[in-house]
């Protein structure tokens, strides 16, 4: 088991030490500027980990105690007796890439974790790369594979408007503004229970459990300003939410959530464009619209119609364990319908106990 404090290994020619990115300064300087850097390297989305799950992070670096970090690829111990215990970078992360500079390095830290979970006789070690990870010989291999999107709006809002789908997504937002729909932003405690109110109706829909109340409010006191909840209301009444995290010039859209029986009045269109609004009036350059399953063809079409771009995301292992993972796979039919009926507080618990155990 890894130790908070910084140590080092020397299982390969250069050491590789290990260090806490929740006390060492030294880590947010490096997120604050290394290019592939994104939200989910953030001490706050690592804190919210620590917080809801008991995941502890660690990041390997090869720099030397109180020098600046070069470098840094951060992770999570995630320990289950459903699951395995594993190493995961990072855990519910949509994806992280390592923070590094030349295939070198790359090829070093890769052979000491494959060194490090051999070791430790961990099920198996899972990176999240956005970009594809070439095998350097150290038996990384590609795991589960997502649709990944995203949106340049580096472009005026009228260009960013044209390019939205007409039928789809401009005249939805048409319609909710006829129907004049509220709206409102922030991290406020009512917009944390409103967002999870909207959240119990979505996974309820999906025959999922929700991610647990608490994990919402340790990433919104946790992740600060990087945090925005927007949501829409129909008389008063929440009917559709964006929860989104932003790091320098990117926002990501992590979770959404909507009352179908307000779906007619177009709320997530229309959330979306405020959010690229408002991104764009930030200063951001690009809207990451997240991963999402390659069966899940409503999901990846109606990302499409924003104009995104859209690419493959592959996450890879070593070793290669079997697949099915996922909290999707881990039940069947039958369990999920069962989980649709289960009243919200039975829901809710369900959730906060399984997904500890996903990571």
């Amino acid at each position: 088991m890894f130790s908070p404090k910084q140590k080092s290994s020397t299982r390969l020619g250069q050491s590789v030490k290990i260090l806490n990115p929740l006390t060492d300064d030294r880590w947010d300087d490096l997120v604050a500027r290394h290019p592939c850097a994104s939200a989910f390297h953030q001490r706050g989305w690592l804190e919210a980990l620590r917080r809801t799950y008991g995941y502890e992070p660690l990041a390997l670096t090869s720099t030397a105690a109180g020098q600046p970090l070069s470098d840094g690829v951060v992770l999570c111990r995630v320990s289950s007796w459903i699951t395995g215990t594993r190493l995961v970078s990072l855990p519910f992360a949509d994806h992280c890439d390592p923070l590094l500079n030349d295939i070198r390095e790359y090829r070093e830290f890769m052979e000491w974790l494959r060194v490090e979970r051999d070791v430790q006789r961990y099920k198996y070690v899972e990176l999240r790369p956005l970009s594809e990870v070439q095998n350097f010989g150290c038996g990384l291999q590609p795991s589960h594979s997502y649709c990944f999107h995203e949106l340049d709006i580096r472009a005026s809002l009228e260009q960013i408007f044209q390019g939205l789908h007409r039928d789809s997504i401009q005249r939805r937002i048409r319609r909710a503004e006829r129907e004049q729909l509220s709206y409102e932003a922030g991290r406020s405690e009512q917009l944390v229970d409103d967002f999870f109110r909207l959240l119990l109706l979505t996974r309820r829909r999906h025959q999922l459990p929700p991610q647990p109340r608490i994990w919402f409010r340790n990433l919104v006191e946790c992740m600060g300003d990087h945090i925005t909840i927007r949501l829409a209301r129909k008389n008063d009444a929440p009917i559709a939410a964006l929860l989104t995290l932003q790091h320098r010039s990117s926002v990501v859209y992590k979770y959404g959530c909507s009352d179908e029986k307000f779906h007619n009045l177009g709320a997530m269109p229309f959330l979306f464009w405020r959010l690229i609004e408002e991104s764009k009036a930030s200063g951001a350059e690009k809207i990451d619209f997240g991963r999402s399953d390659l069966d899940n063809q409503g999901l990846i079409t109606f990302k499409d119609r924003f104009g995104t771009t859209r690419k493959l995301l592959t996450y890879y292992r070593y070793p290669n364990t079997e697949k099915g993972e996922t909290l999707t796979n881990h039940g069947s039919q039958a369990i999920r319908q069962f989980l649709s009926i289960l009243p919200d507080a039975i829901l809710s618990t369900a959730g906060r106990v399984l997904y500890r155990h996903i990571g």
